[in-house]
């Protein structure tokens, strides 16, 4: 798509009560590499992508979710996507400008219609990263963020006006409709889908784990430790990627996958998936079955952050 201004997905950012605990959870268990620690805040790295940080950690009052970051490709198409939504009537919380988070940059912030913040930028300096090794269970980058609303038709059509997401596939049911969306901003099969829900929150994120093996080993070291688990380990249809969800310390669901589908962007033609057929949810038929309980944990809390701009 010749006008698409967003690159890829950077990073997320959540604001917690028990910032100790979380910070802990993320860098001992789930296998991210603090970068810059100071005063509540924490930027985690993983260790194979190039990205200064994909998790931010915000010492708060309130569990929220602060923004989700995406990159553009240079100033000028940060300039460009900041012009166009604010012709468009998009509240932006900030105007393009030099970033003061790790490795600089250039971006800006505004909310979606759901009420989140969304940040993009470009020229943010690559962070030294590495090759994760063969049996190395750790987060290779952020995979993608599913994103919980009581009107997921309105947040597609948002996604695709105004930030030129594409439609990669839609999961529905007999009885529930049409209930997620995966959405794409470049051949990776989704970099955000968008789920319905009862209320506005993060629904879950997801981490690229380098193969099988290395997913597999992740997801039995935190079934070993006791770590609450969602749902898994399975593999889904839509996206063709390995699912383990587990819940953080503040009851976000946070994923380890792998094996993402990558896409022919020029052939490729949304499905429509029936996931009352349960291999639709699960290929290889080794998770738990998906129930209102599993589906339940996944609604998050109510975001505190819906049209509150993050303090930092």
């Amino acid at each position: 798509m010749t006008d698409r201004l967003i690159t890829h997905l950077r990073h997320v950012d959540l604001a917690v009560p028990d910032y100790d605990r979380q910070l802990d959870f993320y860098t001992t268990m789930w296998g991210l590499a603090p970068q810059v620690t100071d005063s509540g805040v924490a930027f985690l790295a993983a260790e194979g992508s190039p990205e200064q940080y994909v998790v931010r950690i915000r010492k708060a009052e309130e569990k929220r979710l602060d923004l989700v970051a995406f990159g553009a490709a240079d100033r000028a198409s940060v300039d460009e996507l900041a012009l166009r939504l604010g012709r468009d009537g998009v509240t932006l919380i900030t105007e393009p400008g030099a970033m003061d988070t790790p490795g600089g940059g250039y971006g800006f912030r505004f909310f979606d219609v759901d009420g989140r913040t969304v940040e993009v930028s470009a020229e943010v300096e690559a962070r030294q990263h590495r090759k994760v090794e063969e049996k190395e269970s750790i987060p290779v980058r952020l995979s993608h963020v599913v994103l919980n609303t009581r009107t997921p038709e309105a947040t597609v059509a948002f996604y695709e006006k105004h930030l030129r997401f594409a439609l990669s596939d839609t999961l529905t049911h007999p009885h529930m409709g049409d209930v997620m969306f995966f959405m794409r901003c470049n051949d990776w099969h989704h970099s955000v889908a968008i789920a319905r829900g009862p209320h506005t929150a993060l629904h879950h994120a997801s981490f690229e784990m380098r193969g099988i093996d290395e997913y597999m080993r992740g997801s039995g070291r935190l079934l070993r430790a006791g770590v609450e688990k969602v749902w898994g380990p399975g593999r889904h249809m839509a996206g063709n990627n390995t699912f383990t969800y587990f819940l953080d310390p503040h009851g976000n669901t946070i994923e380890y996958t792998t094996e993402l589908e990558r896409l022919d962007e020029d052939t490729w033609h949304p499905h429509l998936y029936d996931f009352s057929d349960p291999t639709v949810s699960d290929q290889w038929g080794t998770a738990n079955p998906m129930n209102e309980l599993v589906a339940k944990q996944s609604f998050n809390d109510v975001d505190r952050g819906v049209f509150v701009a993050p303090p930092m």
